[in-house]
C-alpha cells in the first residue's frame, strides 16, 4: 500500500483550500496542482484495490473511536471499484478541462478547479463512509460544488439550470436529514453496519418512511424519475467538462449510496420491486424525450438519465447476476457518456444553441471528434463488438435467468428508440451535407489524448471484456456480502 482510504478525501480537500494560495505564487498552478493530486490518488486506489484483493477489506478508524461509536471509511472490492472510476474519470475531466476554452482566464480557472477538487472529495467520501450523518455531509459538499458548477458561464439560462438544481436538492436534503433523524431517535447509532444489524428492531412503519425518504432524497441526485427535472437543464447549460463530471462522477457516487441502503442497511421485500417500478419508468420516459430533442446536450442528458434507469432495474433484479450487470453499466456509462459529452462539446463549440442541425456535415471538418463520438454512439446502444454490447447483454441474461419476459421486451423496444436517435445523429455529422456557416473547433491536445484514451477503453472492453469482468464481479459479490461488511466493520479495531 502506498497510503490509507483518508487520503481520498483528505487531499483533494486541502487542494481545494491550498489552490487560492499557490496561486498567488504561480498561476499555472491552479491547473496543475489538481492534476498532481487526481494522479496521486489514481496510483492510490489501484495500490488500494490491489490490496483488498489479496487481504480484504480495509477499515479505516477516525480519530481514534472504534465503530460504532466513531466514523470509519470502508475500502472493500465495490467501494474501491467506484472510488477508481470516480478518481480516474476526475483525472481525465482535469485532463480535458486544462485548456478547454482558451479564453478562460486565472479567475474563473481558480473557481472551477476548486471545484472540481471539492466535487472529488465529496463523491469519493459518499463511497466511502461508513456514517450516514457523514455521508449527508459529503452530499452536501458534493450538490453546492455541482450548483456553482452549472452556473459557471454565469449567463440568465445557467443560473436558471443552477437555481432549479438547488432547489431541487434542498428538497432533497430535508428529507435526508429527516429519514436520518428517524433512524437515530429508533435505534440510537448512526453507523451503517451498525444500522444493519439493529433495522430489524425498527418500527416497521418508520422504517418504511425512512427508506422512501431515502429514495426520494438520493434520487435527485441520481436523476431517478420523476425527481430529475434539474438534469436536462444543467447538463445543457454546464460547461461540456462539466457534464461529463455529473455523469461519470456525480451520479455514480448518489447512485451508490441509494443501493447501499437498499442492499445493506434495509430489510424491506418490496424494495427491490420498487427499485425496478422507477427504473422502467425512468428508462421510458427519458428514451422518449431524448428522441424529442433538437438539442445535442440535452438529448445527451436525457440518455444519460435513461442508463440510470436500466441501472436501477438491473440492481432491483436483486441476484449476483443483476448487479453484475448494474455494475458493468455503470462501468460503461462512466467511460462512454463522457466520450460522448466531450465530444460533443467540439462539435457544437460555436454554436450558441447546441442544435443537433448544428453538426450536419461535421465529418468533413472535425474527422477525428466525429469519428469519437460515432464510437460513443455505438457503443451506448450496444452494438457489438463495443462496450456497451456487452453490459446490455449481461442485464439481459440476468433478466431472462429470473423470468421477466415482459421487462426484457421492454428493454429490448427502448432500445430500439435509442438506437433511432443515436443513429440519427451519426447520420447528420457524416451524410448531411453542411448548411451553416459555423466553423468546426480543433480540440486541444489534451483534448484530443482524453478523446483518445476513453475510446480505446471503449473498444478494449468491446473486444476484451475479460480485462474488467473479474473486477466487476468482485465487487457485485462484495455488495451481496452483507454479513461480511457488518462484521469487518463492527469487529474492526484501533491499530
Amino acid at each position: 500500500m502506498v497510503g490509507t482510504p483518508v487520503l481520498f478525501i483528505a487531499i483533494p480537500l486541502l487542494a481545494a483550500f491550498l489552490i487560492p494560495l499557490l496561486g498567488m505564487i504561480w498561476k499555472e498552478s491552479v491547473r496543475i496542482v489538481p492534476g498532481l493530486v487526481l494522479m496521486y490518488l489514481m496510483v492510490l486506489a489501484v495500490s488500494l484495490m490491489g490490496h483488498v484483493a489479496h487481504n480484504g477489506p480495509i477499515i479505516e478508524i477516525i480519530a481514534g473511536w472504534a465503530p460504532p461509536i466513531g466514523i470509519n471509511l470502508v475500502f472493500n472490492a465495490f467501494t474501491g471499484f467506484l472510488v477508481t472510476l470516480i478518481i480516474f474519470m476526475g483525472l481525465l475531466v482535469w485532463l480535458y478541462s486544462y485548456r478547454f476554452k482558451s479564453n478562460v482566464e486565472y479567475e474563473p480557472a481558480r473557481k472551477y478547479f476548486i471545484l472540481l477538487m471539492m466535487l472529488v472529495t465529496g463523491s469519493t467520501g459518499v463511497v466511502l463512509t461508513g456514517d450516514i450523518f457523514n455521508l449527508f455531509v459529503f452530499i452536501e459538499i458534493t450538490s453546492i460544488s455541482a450548483y456553482a458548477l452549472t452556473a459557471f458561464y454565469t449567463g440568465r439560462d445557467s443560473a436558471e439550470a443552477s437555481f432549479k438544481y438547488v432547489m431541487m436538492g434542498s428538497l432533497a436534503s430535508t428529507m435526508l436529514l429527516i429519514a436520518i433523524m428517524l433512524i437515530y431517535s429508533q435505534l440510537g447509532t448512526l453507523n451503517m453496519a451498525d444500522v444493519a444489524s439493529k433495522i430489524h428492531l425498527m418500527d416497521p412503519t418508520l422504517k418504511a418512511i425512512s427508506f422512501i425518504l431515502f429514495v426520494v432524497a438520493l434520487g435527485v441526485e441520481a436523476e431517478i424519475f420523476p425527481l430529475n427535472g434539474w438534469a436536462p437543464d444543467a447538463y445543457a447549460e454546464a460547461p461540456g467538462p462539466v457534464g461529463a463530471a455529473f455523469a461519470g462522477i456525480v451520479v455514480k457516487a448518489m447512485l451508490y449510496a441509494l443501493i447501499r441502503f437498499t442492499y445493506t442497511i434495509f430489510d424491506l421485500s418490496g424494495a427491490f420491486n420498487l427499485l425496478i417500478i422507477i427504473g422502467l419508468l425512468t428508462l421510458v420516459i427519458a428514451e422518449v424525450a431524448a428522441i424529442r430533442q433538437d438539442k445535442l446536450k440535452r438529448m445527451l442528458a436525457y440518455s444519460s438519465i435513461g442508463q440510470m434507469g436500466l441501472v436501477m432495474v438491473a440492481f432491483g433484479i436483486g441476484t449476483r447476476e443483476g448487479v453484475f450487470a448494474a455494475l458493468f453499466i455503470m462501468l460503461n456509462h462512466a467511460i462512454i457518456k463522457p466520450l460522448l459529452f466531450f465530444s460533443g462539446s467540439y462539435l457544437v463549440y460555436h454554436s450558441k444553441k447546441k442544435y443537433i442541425s448544428d453538426i450536419d456535415g461535421m465529418g468533413k471538418l472535425a474527422p477525428f471528434t466525429s469519428l469519437l463520438f460515432a464510437l460513443g454512439a455505438f457503443a451506448i446502444v450496444g452494438l457489438p463488438p463495443f462496450a456497451g454490447f456487452w453490459s446490455k447483454l449481461s442485464f439481459l441474461v440476468a433478466a431472462a435467468d429470473n423470468d421477466m419476459v415482459l421487462i426484457i421486451a421492454l428493454i429490448l423496444a427502448v432500445s430500439i428508440v435509442e438506437i433511432v436517435y443515436y443513429m440519427r445523429v451519426v447520420n447528420r455529422i457524416f451524410f448531411f451535407k453542411r448548411t451553416t456557416g459555423l466553423l468546426a473547433r480543433r480540440p486541444t491536445f489534451n483534448a484530443y489524448i482524453v478523446m483518445s484514451v476513453l475510446g480505446i477503453i471503449v473498444l478494449m472492453i468491446g473486444f476484451f471484456p475479460d480485462t474488467v469482468t473479474g473486477y466487476i464481479q468482485a465487487a457485485a459479490d462484495s455488495l451481496f456480502d452483507k454479513t461480511q461488511y457488518i462484521h469487518s466493520v463492527l469487529t474492526a479495531s484501533i491499530q
